[in-house]
């Protein structure tokens, strides 16, 4: 088993594909995760102007937002609806007052019916939602970083959008690159001298199934040093704590999993149908639906996560990206999933020794 591993190991370094993926890789990641590189202390009022609207639905801190809280994103809220009821709906500025001064201290949904009813406003909730952020002052940009920093380091978020970006392109990658795991000994005489081999099954597929995680795993490794070291240089002048047991509790809790799991549907294809390439289009398929969105218990929109993904998204503001619900128990199972592939994949390659 140890000369299979290291076989499928020794013929991907000596590949030019391997490398090619892999820088395709880290630039694709580092395109993704340069915005979040910059993050500093500001300085000066200069460093934030930008032609950005002053209020977002979501906003990076990065480009001057910072989230409001209660009570700043009722004083916004309320400054819009004057606006807008004197600009569009033509109301006087008492009118627009006094309105605003019916609905303060209402539930936000019920103060939006009023507005509906009593003025034919329909917009209060929309402006409600952007006012979720605003363009902070440098003062409080700082103390948004800071606070956010005293609670963890920042490698600590950063790392989890590197786990975002880097299972994103590692599933694509790994998707290409394992189509020449079992290509060699698919073919008809390969298969058949390897059936008469003194190999056992379990040996066979373990092997062929390590060698392919293997694989997997030293780009990863370089993945994490590479990005690693970016954070140190690019936040030096910050002080900003990079730890790289972040990067690699990360990879190991929401990217290791998802690759084990697309091998291992790489050896059940290949040995159910004696070729790896019809795993392509159904790895395509299975990364669709891990990537897809859904609707939670309130009706609201966004990525909950999905059964047995073999993706982990985290799509949330830098500072407040957290795991979809139950990632961790779905990892559980992308391994027990995992053990059973390969337990069926021995099987398989049992019954079919000559």
């Amino acid at each position: 088993m140890k000369a299979i591993i290291k076989r499928e190991i020794l013929n991907y370094l000596k590949r030019p594909l391997f490398w090619l993926g892999l820088a395709v890789v880290i630039y694709g990641v580092f395109q993704q995760l340069e915005p979040y590189l910059s993050i500093h202390y500001i300085s000066s009022a200069e460093e934030v102007e930008n032609d950005y609207p002053d209020i977002v639905y979501e906003g990076e801190v990065y480009e001057g937002y910072v989230p409001s809280d209660d009570e700043e994103r009722h004083k916004i809220w309320e400054e819009k609806i004057r606006e807008e009821l004197t600009g569009e709906l033509g109301l006087s500025s008492d009118e627009a007052e006094a309105a605003v001064g019916k609905i303060r201290g209402m539930e936000i949904s019920d103060a939006c019916r009023y507005l509906e009813e009593k003025y034919g406003y329909y917009n209060a909730e929309y402006v409600w939602e952007d006012a979720a952020y605003h363009k902070g002052t440098p003062e409080e940009i700082n103390s948004y970083i800071a606070g956010k920093l005293d609670e963890h380091p920042f490698s600590y978020y950063f790392s989890r959008k590197f786990a975002d970006f880097a299972g994103l392109f590692m599933g694509f990658a790994a998707t290409v690159l394992l189509a020449f795991l079992f290509m060699q000994d698919m073919r008809k005489n390969t298969y058949e001298l390897l059936h008469t081999k003194p190999v056992s099954a379990g040996q066979y597929v373990i092997g062929k199934t390590a060698g392919g995680f293997l694989v997997c795993l030293i780009i990863l490794g370089i993945l994490n040093l590479v990005f690693w070291t970016a954070c140190l240089i690019y936040t030096k002048d910050s002080g900003f704590e990079v730890r790289l047991t972040d990067f690699l509790i990360a990879t190991a809790l929401y990217i290791l999993p998802n690759m084990l799991m697309i091998v291992c549907v790489y050896t059940l294809i290949s040995l159910l149908f004696k070729n790896p390439l019809p795993a392509v289009p159904v790895l395509i398929l299975y990364m669709i639906y891990s990537n897809m969105g859904g609707r939670n218990a309130e009706g609201v929109y966004g990525y909950y996560g999905r059964p047995l993904a073999i993706m982990v998204r985290f799509p949330g503001m830098f500072f407040d990206t957290a795991p979809p619900p139950m990632v961790l128990a779905n990892q559980c199972c992308l391994l027990i999933a995992s053990v059973a592939v390969i337990l069926t994949g021995i099987q398989l390659w049992r019954r079919r020794r000559i």
